[in-house]
């Protein structure tokens, strides 16, 4: 039987109170297959909701791998009159930055792998062997798929299958923001299947809004957090392996989510787990993506090149010990 275990970034939310003229607003609900929780303070009325579901709407339309008649499906069925629209190249070029400062380790064309293994959204492939493998990698590369002059997508196989699934969620976070801030919201918290944005502060305890890193040992129903931090103006995401992987049925072999697009291979490296905070929570969603993929001295050497892009990256060394490092930009937003 497979096992498919989702990991979470444990996120603590402060509670808070109305203050004067300002009034705490609370929204939850589902989206992207998770839920999502959103915090902001306003002294005006709108119809949030209706924006939410408008902003989820677009985005899902727009680049979900898991809706039948989005764009991305279609084009990944073959449909090459597909005009994208501006959220589509938004995450083209986002992908295109990362893709370069990760030397490739962040690839949107992993989609057919991550299919291959049984992450995706299609059934996965009963025997995995050198041949299989080198065929569907063969259909991997970002260099292989461009966004032409029309606005429609060329690919050089009509096979290459794009996922924007460890970008999109961020980005969609970084819409719903920017709807906040459209409607003169200056304060809020967007926490969407473990992936946050925060500007502004916690106006009811008049300071910065407060996060937390999950322990790697943590149980699902007993979370505990390693490190406490605050966040301000900046999105966050995570990604691990303790939680989320597959057993193969016949095999017995275990295949962690975060696939290597240079390797073409589903298997633990010594990065345990990533957190980024960066600019946008896009731009975390995929470096978070990128650090899992490369191994930690990679990572590291990454991160420590990046403006405004700040980790912290949990791993074993050479012994297996369990160890963790952090940029002096994160290590300077961690409550002591």
């Amino acid at each position: 039987m497979k096992q498919i275990i989702a990991f979470l970034i444990f996120i603590i939310l402060a509670s808070c109170k109305s203050e004067d003229s300002l009034e705490k607003k609370v929204l939850q609900g589902n989206a992207f297959g998770t839920t999502y929780t959103i915090q902001y303070f306003t002294n005006s009325s709108f119809d949030a909701q209706k924006q939410i579901d408008s902003v989820l709407y677009r985005v899902n339309k727009s680049m979900s791998t898991y809706i039948y008649q989005s764009d991305i499906s279609k084009i990944n069925r073959g449909d090459s009159t597909i005009v994208v629209d501006a959220l589509f190249k938004d995450v083209w070029q986002i992908s295109e930055i990362v893709h370069k400062n990760s030397l490739g380790y962040f690839d949107p064309t992993v989609g057919s792998l991550r299919n291959l293994y049984g992450f995706g959204d299609t059934p996965y492939h009963e025997t995995i062997n050198a041949k299989v493998l080198d065929s569907v990698s063969a259909l991997v590369g970002f260099n292989k798929a461009s966004i032409k002059k029309n606005g429609t997508v060329h690919k050089d196989n009509p096979n290459i299958y794009l996922d924007f699934n460890a970008v999109a969620k961020g980005y969609g976070i970084d819409c719903l923001g920017t709807m906040l801030s459209s409607n003169n919201i200056t304060d809020y918290i967007i926490e969407l299947g473990g992936e946050v944005l925060a500007k502004g502060i916690n106006i009811s305890k008049n300071r910065p809004w407060t996060s937390a890193v999950e322990a790697i040992v943590s149980q699902v129903d007993n979370r505990k957090a390693v490190v406490y931090f605050t966040l301000q103006d900046r999105g966050l995401a995570g990604s691990g392996n303790y939680r989320k992987y597959r057993i193969d049925d016949s095999t017995g072999k275990k295949y962690v989510h975060t696939i290597n697009p240079l390797t073409g291979l589903a298997e633990q490296n010594n990065v345990t787990s990533a957190t980024i905070i960066a600019p946008t929570c896009a731009l975390a969603d995929a470096y978070a993506t990128a650090c899992m993929a490369m191994g930690f001295e990679k990572a590291k050497a990454m991160l420590e090149t990046l403006k405004d892009v700040d980790g912290y990256v949990t791993y074993v060394d050479a012994n297996q010990d369990p160890k963790s490092y952090s940029t002096k930009g994160f290590e300077d937003l961690i409550l002591k």
